[in-house]
Parts: structure tokens; sequence; C-alpha cells
């Protein structure tokens, strides 16, 4: 089949391009807007100082020293979800797991900032765990890895709109989702059609000549 012949398919066929993108769209706007429910986002900002950090405050920062800030950001952001510290915090708020709460930490590439944030249901809940976790992540990594200080940049706030889900995502792709079943439903109609539907497609199928044509008469009764 050209492009052509499938333009041409689109053009008979159009209500399907036009019913079942909208039909995907509003079953998924109806299901995102009366049954999936909010989420929430809290984060709180650490600053990694190391031992060596203020020992020589008139050399300037090299590459390895970016390297090594990096790699302490790595080890820390490894260590928040550790199960030492997932117990700690869990233990201190007096929850026995953070079943329903995603943990995500995030570091830059070019400082010692690392990005801890939890994702849950309860925007109350949410900056409490993000700021607990913080605490027993700092004082974990000062610990264990020998840091000078795991200090709290900016601490975690109850959020006031959601983060997620992403409904007008979720809509658009189901739109998208419905145009590209819309063109497979024409095609495959048009492939499963056994209909004779002009002269040239009967001397293709019965290999034989065509004799003469009966032109078609409008307005005149058989």
């Amino acid at each position: 089949m050209t492009l052509l012949e499938l333009l041409q398919l689109i053009k008979q066929k159009w209500f399907f391009l036009v019913l079942l993108p909208l039909v995907f769209a509003g079953v998924t706007a109806g299901y995102c807007w009366a049954f999936m429910t909010n989420d929430y986002t809290s984060s709180v900002k650490l600053y990694i100082l190391s031992k060596s950090d203020g020992e020589s405050t008139t050399s300037p920062v090299t590459s390895s020293d970016l390297t090594l800030s990096q790699q302490l950001a790595n080890d820390i952001a490894v260590l928040a979800k550790s199960d030492r510290v997932i117990d700690a915090t869990t233990k201190t708020l007096g929850m026995t797991t953070f079943s329903g709460y995603e943990i995500n930490v995030t570091s830059a590439t070019t400082n010692r900032v690392i990005t801890l944030s939890v994702t849950g249901k309860r925007p109350e809940a949410v900056a409490q765990i993000a700021n607990e976790l913080a605490d027993q992540v700092a004082d974990t990594a000062v610990e264990i890895m020998d840091l000078k200080a795991v200090n709290i940049v900016d601490t975690a706030k109850v959020p006031l709109e959601p983060s997620g889900p992403n409904r007008l995502l979720y809509t658009g792709v189901a739109f998208l989702a419905g145009i590209v079943v819309a063109i497979a439903l024409i095609v495959l109609l048009d492939l499963i059609n056994t209909t004779i539907r002009n002269p040239e497609e009967a001397e293709e199928l019965l290999d034989l000549p065509i004799l003469g044509r009966m032109p078609a008469l409008k307005g005149k009764e058989n």
C-alpha cells in the first residue's frame, strides 16, 4: 500500500480518525481525574564538607577537586538508600516501612550539593520523612565516610501543589494512541474487504480482459 492509497483510505473513513482519538483521550482523562490520586514531593538539599576544605584558601580549585566532590556526592546518594539509614529513619518516625513513598537522590556534576526528594500521597508526611532522612544521612555519612560535615542547605517544606500524576500528559498520549489505532483499523478493514471496487481489480483477480464498461446514468430508473 502506497502513501497515496493510505491517504485516500483515511479520507474515505475520516470518522475513525476523529472518533477513536477523542474516545481514547476522553476515557483516559476521566480515569485520571476520577480515580488517580495526587502525588506530593518534598525535597531537601545537602552540602558535603570534607576535612580538607578550609585548609588552603589560596590554592585554586582543580579538576581533581571537582572529581572528588562528585564522588563524595555519589557515595552519599547511595548511602541515603541504604538499609541502615532507612531503618534508622523509620524507627525515629515511628514507622515500620516506607512502602508507598518514593525516595530519589540526585547530585550535580559540578558541585557537592545533593538533592534528596520524597514523593507520596500525604504532603505533611513527605516533608517530615525528607527532613528526618536528611538528618540520618548527614550523621551516617560523617561517621562512615570520615567527612567534616554534611550540612543541610534547605529543609523540606510541606508541598502546597501536587507533583503528579501528569494527567495532561497521559491524556495526550492516549489521544496519539487513538490516532495510531484508527489508522491501523482503517488499514485492517481495507485488507479484509473482498469487494471488487474498480475494473482494474476485476481484471487482476480474474485474469481476464475487460471488454467494455457500463456507464452509470444518474437520474434514471433501472
